[in-house]
C-alpha cells in the first residue's frame, strides 16, 4: 500500500506540473494582454513597459513559468510587493491581492458546498437506489427509476432560479443562498447553505439513484449472494454484508471523482446563488485575463481531483477483498 501511495503520488506531481504548464501557454495565447488591461486607456510604451515589470510578465514564457515554479518551493522576490513566501502563487494582476491568500478566503464556500451537497446526494441517491433494487420490478421502483431519469435531465441554472423564486420569495420556506462561516453561526451557515445543498445534489441524486439501483441488481444474481442464501444466512445479512459490499466499489469510484470536482469548484451552482467560492473566482480569472489567479484555481482543481483518486484506488481495496493494489 505504501508503495503504491507514494507511486501515485509522485504521478500526481507530474500531472500537476503538465497542467500548470499547459495552462500558462494557453494563457498567452488569448488576444488580450494583461499588462494593456491594467495600464488604462493613456498607456505610453513606457508605462506599459514599467506595468509589464510590476506584474513580472516581461521576460519570456519559460523564465516567467521558472519563476513561478520556484516560487512554490522557495518563494519569490518582486519589485512592487517585495519577497513572497513559499507557497508562492503570485499576486493577482487584478487587485494585486496575493494569491494564495485569496483561494483560502473563497475555499471554505466551496468546501461548504461539496460536503454538504455530497451528504445529501450519497443518503437520497444511494439509499433511493438500493430500495428500487430490493423492490425490482415493484411500484417503488419504477417511480425511483422514472423521477432519476428526468432529475438528471434538469440543469441546475434553471433548476435554482425556480427554486429561488418559490421556496424563498414566494412561500418564504428557506433562507436565500448566502455562505456564513461555520465557526460564526452554526445555524445560519446551515440555512443559507440548504436551498444550494438540495439543488446541486438534484442532479447527483438521480444519476447515483441509477447507478446504485443497476449495481445492487447485478450484485444480488451474484453466485456467491445466492450461496449465502442457500445457507440460511439472514436477508439482511446477506443483503449489506455480501450484495451491498460488493455493488460500493463503482460507487466508491464514481464518489471520488465528483468529490475532486465539486472541491474544484462548482461553478454554475455558485454563480446561480452569487456564492463566492473559488469556482466563480476561476470564472472571473478567465473573464479579466488574470494568470496566477486562474493557474492557482486550476491547481487547487486538479489537486482535489488526484487526491480523491488515490484515496479511492486506496478505499476500493478495502471495501472489495477481490481488489489488490499491485
Amino acid at each position: 500500500m505504501l508503495r503504491f501511495l507514494i507511486r501515485r503520488t509522485l504521478g500526481a506531481a507530474v500531472i500537476l506540473l503538465i497542467i500548470s504548464a499547459l495552462v500558462f501557454v494557453l494563457f498567452y495565447a488569448a488576444p488580450r494582454d494583461p499588462a494593456r488591461i491594467a495600464c488604462g486607456k493613456v498607456c505610453t510604451p513606457e508605462t506599459l513597459a514599467l506595468v509589464k515589470k510590476n506584474l513580472g510578465i516581461d521576460h519570456s514564457l519559460p523564465v516567467q513559468y521558472w519563476d513561478w515554479l520556484k516560487g512554490l518551493f522557495v518563494g519569490r522576490d518582486y519589485t512592487s510587493y517585495g519577497h513572497c513566501d513559499a507557497p508562492c502563487l503570485g499576486y493577482s494582476f487584478q487587485n494585486r491581492e496575493p494569491v494564495l491568500a485569496t483561494i483560502e478566503d473563497r475555499f471554505p464556500t466551496t468546501v461548504s458546498l461539496a460536503l454538504g451537497s455530497s451528504a445529501v446526494f450519497l443518503l437520497f441517491g444511494v439509499g433511493t437506489g438500493m430500495l428500487a433494487a430490493v423492490k425490482q420490478g415493484k411500484a417503488l421502483d419504477k417511480i425511483a427509476s422514472s423521477a432519476s431519469l428526468v432529475a438528471s435531465s434538469m440543469q441546475i441554472f434553471v433548476v435554482g432560479v425556480f427554486a429561488t423564486y418559490l421556496l424563498v420569495d414566494q412561500w418564504n420556506l428557506l433562507d436565500r443562498a448566502s455562505y456564513t462561516p461555520f465557526t460564526d453561526n452554526p445555524g445560519k451557515w446551515f440555512s443559507g447553505l440548504l436551498l444550494p445543498w438540495l439543488v446541486l445534489s438534484l442532479i447527483f441524486t438521480a444519476n447515483y439513484t441509477r447507478m446504485t439501483r443497476s449495481q445492487m441488481v447485478e450484485s444480488l444474481s451474484e453466485d456467491y449472494v445466492r450461496t449465502a442464501r442457500a445457507k440460511g444466512l439472514s436477508r439482511k445479512k446477506v443483503f449489506f454484508r455480501f450484495a451491498w459490499r460488493g455493488a460500493m466499489g463503482p460507487i466508491i469510484t464514481i464518489f471520488g471523482l465528483d468529490m475532486g470536482q465539486l472541491l474544484g469548484g462548482a461553478i454554475i451552482t455558485e454563480y446561480t446563488f452569487s456564492l463566492q467560492g473559488i469556482g466563480a473566482l476561476s470564472v472571473k480569472a478567465v473573464n479579466t485575463n488574470d494568470l496566477p489567479v486562474l493557474l492557482g484555481v486550476i491547481l487547487v482543481a486538479a489537486a482535489a481531483i488526484v487526491i480523491f483518486n488515490i484515496l479511492v484506488d486506496a478505499v476500493y481495496a478495502l471495501v472489495d477483498p477481490r481488489v489488490r493494489l499491485a
